[in-house]
C-alpha cells in the first residue's frame, strides 16, 4: 500500500472514533458520513490537522435518498452465492423473476439500507444462508430493509425480530416481510430494547444475532447483544473495514465470545463469533 492509501485508512480509523458511521473510497479520497445532528466541525478540523500531509475536504449536507429511484436509474438485481453453494436472488419488483436459485427475495428499499449491493449486506446474506436456521430465534439489529431477517425466516427460523432506529426502515421492513410472505417482529428502537447493563434481559434469549451497523455502534452495543444470546449462540457482525476486525474480536473475547471465522469483500469485513456453551 502506498502512503496515500495508508493515510486514507488512518483517517477513516480516526473519524470512526467519533460519530462517523460509514465511509466510501473514491478516486479522490474518501467520503465520510455522519448524522447531521452529530456533526462536529471542531472534531473534524482537529482530526485533519493531526496528519503530516495537508488534507483538503469539503462539508455538505445530503438529502435522504430514495433507494427505489436509485435502483430504477440502472442498478441491477444481485445474485449472492454463499460458500456452501446456496444462491440468493435479491431483486426489486421491476427486476426479472428467476427460478434457478435457492431463494428469491423481493426487496423495495425505499429509504432503507439493505439491497445486497453493498459488500457487508452480501456477506451477511451469505452467513445467513450458511448457518442452521431451522427452529432458531434470530435478532437482526439495524435491520434496514429486513432483507437478512426475511432470508432467515425463509430458511426456517422459528422467530425473527428486527430492530431499527429509523421509522422509514421499520415501515419498509414490514412491507418487505409481507411481500415475501413471512412474519417478522419488527420494532422501532435501538439496543436499549435489549435491557440495561447488570439488569435482567428485556427479551428472551436468541440463537443468532445479526448486526450490520458500523464499528462504533457494534463496540458500544456488543455487551447488550451478549446479554440476549443463548449459550452456544452465534453473533454475526459487519459494517466495518478489515482493519477494524481486531478491535471487535478483542471486545467479543472480553464478553466471553470466541472468533470462529470471517469474510472479506472489497475491503469490508464480516465476522462470526460464538458464545461459550
Amino acid at each position: 500500500m502506498d502512503d496515500t492509501g495508508m493515510f486514507r485508512d488512518m483517517l477513516v480509523s480516526e473519524l470512526a472514533e467519533g460519530p462517523y458511521e460509514s465511509f466510501v473510497d473514491t478516486k479522490e479520497g474518501v467520503k465520510a458520513y455522519v448524522p447531521v445532528d452529530q456533526f462536529d466541525r471542531h472534531f473534524l478540523e482537529v482530526t485533519v490537522e493531526t496528519f503530516p500531509l495537508p488534507l483538503k475536504y469539503t462539508v455538505a449536507e445530503m438529502e435522504d435518498r430514495d433507494w427505489n429511484a436509485e435502483w430504477e436509474k440502472g442498478h441491477e438485481a444481485v445474485l449472492v452465492k454463499a460458500d456452501n453453494g446456496t444462491s440468493i436472488w435479491v431483486r426489486a419488483p421491476f427486476h426479472p423473476h428467476r427460478t434457478d436459485v435457492d431463494y428469491e427475495l423481493v426487496i423495495e428499499p425505499k429509504m432503507s439500507f439493505g439491497t445486497a449491493h453493498h459488500p457487508t449486506t452480501y456477506m451477511m446474506l451469505s452467513y445467513v444462508a450458511e448457518l442452521e436456521m431451522v427452529g432458531k430465534r434470530v435478532l437482526d439489529m439495524g435491520c434496514g430493509t429486513a432483507v437478512l431477517g426475511i432470508l432467515a425466516k425463509l430458511r426456517g427460523a422459528e422467530y425473527v425480530m428486527g430492530i431499527d432506529v429509523d421509522e422509514w426502515a421499520y415501515r419498509n421492513g414490514l412491507e418487505n416481510a409481507a411481500s415475501n410472505g413471512v412474519e417478522l417482529d419488527l420494532r422501532l428502537g435501538d439496543a436499549g430494547l435489549l435491557g440495561v447493563a447488570g439488569g435482567t434481559p428485556a427479551l428472551q434469549p436468541f440463537d443468532v444475532i445479526i448486526a450490520n451497523i458500523n464499528r462504533n455502534i457494534l463496540l458500544r452495543d456488543m455487551e447488550a447483544y451478549a446479554r440476549v444470546l443463548k449459550g452456544g449462540g452465534v453473533l454475526l457482525l459487519s459494517g466495518f473495514y478489515e482493519a477494524d476486525e481486531g478491535a471487535l474480536i478483542a471486545r467479543a473475547n472480553e464478553l466471553g465470545m470466541t472468533f470462529e471465522q470471517k469474510k472479506n469483500r472489497e475491503g469490508w469485513s464480516a465476522i462470526q463469533l460464538r458464545v461459550k456453551s
